[in-house]
């Protein structure tokens, strides 16, 4: 085992955007911790072969990261493993549109959960132990969408605007401890979330977008990675967009 090599939990790390910020990291070969809570281990079992082709040390776990019992579990039993953990990534998210007339309260409950209620679990289950070694990194996925808005959205820009916020209050509380504390926005990007979507809303977002493409999963994990170097040290409280221009 390799105790130099950085120890990195991503949530939401099985596909999209958490596997490609998780090879990201294989490069440098780190220990990586992917959890997820896909209906079956598929997306993860792909990404753990992935990961092993750079000779990554990873594993997976199913973790219902809106349940702060289950987050406990996953980072005492990293930290137990490990010693600590370097780098979190707070990528866990869904969505669940309707418009607000027709959005029942599970709806709006269940994305706030998922999407937010987890980066406060997911962070105060690690920010304790990131205090006593007086360093770290901590990066939250936001999205374009809390800060512009977005029809039938309400309850994910709610989400994705909280996370904002969150990033902005925990990054002044712990920078005194050597933590930064980063949120990293995306527009428009292929994942199979946004494959959801229909031609329609696809094309009227492409239509927003300066650069005229869709965004690559591996164009958000750059930045995600970047935000975790030694070279953005003195970053920290920041959202960055990663959009192609459609949020300036």
């Amino acid at each position: 085992m390799n105790d130099s090599a950085r120890v990195v939990v991503i949530t939401g790390g099985s596909m999209g955007i958490g596997r490609a910020v998780a090879l990201k990291f294989a490069e440098e070969k780190a220990k990586i911790i992917v959890a997820h809570y896909d209906p079956d281990d598929s997306a993860s079992s792909t990404t753990l072969e992935l990961l092993g082709r750079y000779g990554a040390e990873a594993t997976s776990h199913k973790v219902d990261v809106s349940d702060y019992g289950e987050v406990e579990a996953l980072f005492k039993d990293t930290i137990d493993r490990f010693g600590r953990v370097d780098v979190l990534i707070n990528n866990a998210g869904i969505a669940r549109d309707a418009l607000l007339m027709r959005m029942s309260e599970d709806v709006w409950d269940t994305v706030l959960k998922v999407n937010l209620k987890s980066v406060f679990n997911c962070t105060q289950a690690v920010v304790r132990s990131m205090v006593k070694m007086k360093k770290g990194r901590i990066v939250n996925i936001s999205s374009v969408v809390g800060q512009i808005g977005n029809p039938g959205q309400a309850n994910y820009a709610a989400s994705k605007a909280g996370i904002m916020g969150f990033t902005k209050s925990i990054a002044r509380e712990v920078a005194g401890r050597g933590i930064t504390v980063n949120a990293v926005a995306p527009g428009y990007i292929k994942t199979d979330m946004t494959d959801a979507l229909s031609e329609k809303v696809r094309d009227a977002f492409l239509e927003q977008i300066p650069l005229r493409r869709i965004g690559e999963p591996n164009d958000v994990a750059e930045a995600v990675y970047w935000l975790c170097s030694e070279a953005a040290g003195y970053i920290t409280g920041q959202v960055i967009h990663v959009s192609g221009g459609l949020f300036m």
